[in-house]
């Protein structure tokens, strides 16, 4: 009885050393971000992503930066052969509503379809489209393939106001132990249709009233109540491509939240087929 102390001890420090040994030899996610265009602070929150990820993942965050301020903003990783071959999973973070070359959208979604994980933040929402987007897409149509990489159709948002986040699904691995939160001002984007998205959480806003143009309010007005699906998964393509998406982060303040990090860190990883059933990074990928 006397030895099976040490040995039991041995036997620990043995296991713990070749589990960090295992994890040490894990090489670092590639990740890249893509940000620029209309309406949004990009020469802050893709660092404030960056800083956010790399403290929580066992991850290198790259940036594909366009300071062009305009909704026509292109990126040039994008013109490249095989753009996204570097990289475990693209972040596309950029505001771009009025970019409807077919051929430019083409080639970032051929490489999601080929198999490349994606997250989409906020305003990837709203770019890329085109013809009546405002209805309805078809399944298949000309002005579809956006959306259906996407998951969910969304076309507008409403005012600056607080959103109350609710997670609809806590059994997802992406939000298993998420406690739910209210964002600061933010931007609740409406749900025309949910395509082939899972809902993870809705968004409840309380919408001040406003007067129609021309007229007064009247005295008796009172606030809406205005809901969305705020954060789903998808998956994408013949090759089944795992995408996140979340339309929340306007403000930096938001993209820089612990919570909103948190979850945007999940996604990232559940996409890249890194979570565990619990909500964990698997072996090697956390910090």
């Amino acid at each position: 009885m006397k030895l099976l102390l040490p040995l039991l001890t041995l036997g620990v420090s043995a296991a713990l050393y070749l589990a960090q040994a295992a994890d040490s030899a894990v090489k670092p996610l590639r990740v890249l971000i893509v940000a620029g265009g209309c309406c949004h602070e990009y020469d802050k929150q893709p660092m404030a992503l960056k800083e956010g990820i790399e403290a929580r993942l066992n991850a290198i965050v790259d940036i594909a930066y366009n300071p062009d301020k305009s909704t026509k903003a292109t990126f040039e990783i994008y013109k490249a052969k095989d753009w996204a071959k570097d990289f475990d999973v693209i972040i596309h973070d950029e505001c771009s509503a009025d970019v409807t070359d077919p051929a430019y959208v083409g080639a970032i979604l051929d490489a999601h379809k080929a198999g490349k994980p994606a997250v989409n933040l906020h305003c990837a929402m709203h770019s890329y489209r085109w013809g009546n987007f405002r209805e309805p897409v078809k399944a298949g149509a000309d002005n579809a393939g956006w959306y259906e990489f996407i998951g969910l159709q969304s076309t507008a948002h409403g005012p600056k106001e607080p959103i109350a986040i609710t997670y609809t699904d806590k059994t997802h691995p992406i939000t298993r132990g998420l406690e739910n939160w209210t964002t600061i001002n933010e931007e609740l984007y409406n749900n025309i249709q949910v395509l082939n998205g899972k809902p993870l959480a809705s968004g409840l806003q309380i919408v001040p009233p406003k007067a129609k143009k021309g007229e007064k309010l009247p005295p008796d007005a009172k606030p809406a109540e205005a809901t969305a699906v705020v954060a789903w998964t998808n998956e994408y393509g013949p090759n089944k491509t795992r995408v996140f998406s979340t339309s929340l982060g306007h403000n930096t303040e938001t993209v820089a939240d612990a919570r909103y990090l948190d979850l945007v860190s999940r996604g990232l990883l559940w996409a890249a087929g890194h979570l565990t059933d619990e909500g964990k990074p698997t072996a090697g990928y956390g910090r």
